[in-house]
């Protein structure tokens, strides 16, 4: 399931009267929302999940600002359906910044899919 966020709405009230309170934030990779948004209230369990702040396993002393900039980039590019974009950020930047390679290869064949949904979900 997804909503699409309509003009004048922010995120706690969305989040609320979706019954998405706790959860809404961590489910997408924006720490605002604006009209046009499709945000995840569902995620499919079989993609794999790419954090918004940093990687799950990363070190002391992370990039977590260009990291953040990059998914941010990337869910821009997906947002407007430049799968080329998305595969830049990903082959470019992100994709070094995980250390898990079981990670690497399942974003990487949804990244390799061009599938715009599951872009969606890992980077929007």
């Amino acid at each position: 399931m997804t909503y699409t966020v309509q003009p004048g709405d922010v995120e706690a009230v969305v989040a609320e009267r979706l019954c998405a309170y706790s959860a809404l934030a961590s489910m997408n990779h924006r720490r605002d929302i604006h009209p046009g948004q499709v945000l995840w209230l569902t995620p499919d369990p079989d993609l794999p999940w790419v954090p918004y702040y940093n990687p799950w396993d990363a070190p002391a002393g992370f990039p977590q600002i260009p990291y953040q900039q990059a998914i941010e980039s990337a869910g821009a590019a997906v947002d407007a359906g430049d799968v080329d974009t998305v595969r830049k950020i990903w082959n470019g930047t992100l994709k070094a910044m995980f250390t898990s390679q079981e990670t690497v290869a399942a974003v990487q064949k949804v990244v390799d899919s061009g599938d715009l949904n599951a872009l969606r979900q890992l980077f929007s």
